[in-house]
């Protein structure tokens, strides 16, 4: 309990200390940072329950007003902003792709953290993404889906590293993949 406890804070602090590499914010209001990283290294170490808490914890430090997000942002104003979609995504992309880890226990690791950060950290992640930039600035899904589009070529790198992160974290220390045990 303890040692679950500590690796839900540990990896709501990777996800905030990734916030610390400078974000390039888009013409319409979403930073390009590498938070998502830390999102995808939720779900692929810790599995789909610990990786969605930590992530859920992270976003409740923002919401208390702690500067966590890229950039230095935080409170609740940033749940007002055309970022809002990817926010409320980021713990069921977590989830998601932690759940797919899970499932894929016959798969190498690497390979298995790759293809599950891209159905959790993207396929998931975007379809929250479009629907809040629909809702906060009042596009269609079509045009919505092609302002999302700019972040697809760093978010695959992103889910390539995060396959291999998760497969040497494997390797040298195997018992700290809680996705597979």
């Amino acid at each position: 309990m303890e040692r679950s406890i500590t690796l839900i804070a540990l990896f709501a602090a990777l996800i905030a200390a990734l916030g610390l590499i400078p974000k390039f914010t888009l013409a319409f209001g979403v930073p390009i940072t590498a938070q998502t990283l830390g999102v995808m290294l939720c779900g692929t170490v810790l599995g789909a329950r610990r990786g969605g808490l930590a992530v859920l914890l992270f976003l409740g430090l923002v919401a208390l007003g702690l500067p966590l997000l890229a950039g230095g942002r935080g409170g609740l104003g940033v749940f007002a902003s055309p970022s809002v979609g990817f926010l409320i995504g980021w713990p069921l992309a977590a989830f998601v792709a932690g759940w797919f880890m899970e499932q894929m226990r016959n798969m190498p690791v690497g390979l298995a953290a790759g293809v599950a950060s891209a159905l959790g950290g993207i396929v998931v992640m975007y379809i929250f993404g479009i629907a809040g930039l629909m809702v906060m600035l009042d596009k269609s899904m079509l045009q919505s889906a092609g302002l999302v589009s700019a972040f697809i070529p760093g978010d695959i790198i992103k889910a390539v590293l995060a396959g291999f992160i998760t497969a040497g974290l494997a390797k040298a220390r195997p018992a700290s993949l809680l996705s597979r045990t």
